[in-house]
């Protein structure tokens, strides 16, 4: 197996075992022979590759460099590879500054040799459970490994989980192509808005750094996150046991300055997810002719959920936030184009400033009085 980074931080988290673990455990994927699977992996590229003109037609956008970023179609392993990748690069400043507290803390002794090995064993447990559930992904933090190269100067990469769109277009009993290509919309989508907005990925990791700069929280606590998070992916927490409220480890470990600084990371994360979600759906009845029931039947099944650990698991791991983003931020895009259009929406990749505040994704007309006022004559 391929080493995740260098050293730095090793002690905190055993990143290796992270993938080992998680690759162990992740569930096998829907069975195809190995005729079809190849068929899907060549489909899907074909369809990535369709996506980049449709998706630029659509929005408006100038996406030059899209090309300079690979598209790879992946199995379960191979997102968990390439997620803790991107993990430990995003993680590293605050790795860094946990194994400084060691030594002040005592309860951070823990955290030595044993204790990295448990978060990794645990990490890993986690991933295997979210590693069945991506249909795709763009890593817009991804270092480049040997196996998952990204685009030059730091550019991104674009997932697409192969298993996972075939085991929900058989749930979902949809077209397969149409679903396929559905799905690529959506990634693709991503891809443009991070290649055709220079400054979005610099100003991105800005917020993320500066959120993880601020977190007051020990070793233990962060630890303790991961093993509740585990326990109940395993069934290991107790019937009716309080669950905090359901909170997520973001709002677990959050600072005065870490709330401000996540408002405005949700705006942002709401606008990606929502704007993508618009975009898929308005290119679909051109490209894609099930495209009003395949909505119909992934809507149902985001609405519906899975079972109670599912759902426990989604609440602790904030991805109940994610599917509101999808929702808040869908409407607001389509409020936005309908009341300016699709150049009038765009103005809102002209700088961080442009940028919808939180209060704005709630209510679109603000975000169009305050970008599109007249200047006062």
């Amino acid at each position: 197996m391929t080493s995740i980074g260098g050293a730095a931080s090793s002690g905190m988290v055993d990143w290796n075992l992270a993938v080992a673990t998680a690759t162990r455990l992740v569930r096998p994927g829907p069975e195809v022979s190995r005729d079809e699977a190849r068929a899907i992996v060549a489909e899907l590229r074909r369809h990535a590759k369709a996506s980049e003109e449709h998706v630029r037609g659509f929005t408006r956008m100038d996406t030059e460099d899209a090309h300079d970023t690979p598209v790879l179609v992946v199995d379960r392993p191979g997102w968990v590879k390439a997620n803790v990748a991107g993990f430990r690069e995003l993680l590293k400043p605050l790795l860094d500054k946990m194994q400084e507290r060691r030594g002040s803390n005592p309860a951070g002794a823990v955290l030595g040799t044993v204790g990295g090995k448990v978060t990794g064993v645990e990490l890993g447990m986690l991933l295997s459970f979210l590693a069945s559930r991506v249909l795709g992904q763009y890593e817009t933090f991804a270092p480049a490994t040997r196996d998952l190269p990204t685009g030059r100067d730091g550019g991104g990469r674009l997932l697409l989980v192969a298993p996972n769109i075939v085991h929900v277009e058989r749930e979902l009993d949809v077209e397969p192509h149409d679903f396929r290509l559905w799905v690529c919309l959506h990634e693709e989508t991503h891809r443009t808005q991070f290649t055709a907005v220079p400054w979005l990925r610099d100003h991105l990791e800005g917020e993320i750094q500066s959120f993880l700069a601020h977190t007051e929280v020990d070793p233990m606590t962060v630890l303790e996150r991961v093993r509740e998070a585990a326990q109940s992916l395993a069934g290991g927490r107790p019937e009716g046991e309080d669950d905090d409220g359901g909170r997520s480890f973001v709002e677990l470990v959050q600072t005065p300055a870490q709330r401000e600084i996540l408002g405005r990371l949700t705006a942002v994360m709401s606008l990606l997810e929502g704007h993508a979600d618009f975009v898929m759906d308005g290119v679909g009845p051109d490209v894609v002719p099930s495209v009003a029931e395949i909505r119909e039947k992934f809507q149902q099944r985001r609405a519906k959920g899975a079972s109670r650990l599912d759902a426990a698991l989604r609440k602790l791991l904030g991805l109940d936030a994610k599917l509101r983003q999808y929702r808040d931020g869908e409407r607001f895009v389509s409020a936005v184009v309908n009341q300016v259009g699709m150049d009038g929406f765009n103005r809102v990749w002209t700088s961080p400033n442009t940028l919808p505040t939180k209060a704005e994704i709630a209510k679109p007309a603000d975000w169009v009085a305050r970008v599109h006022r007249k200047p006062e004559s």
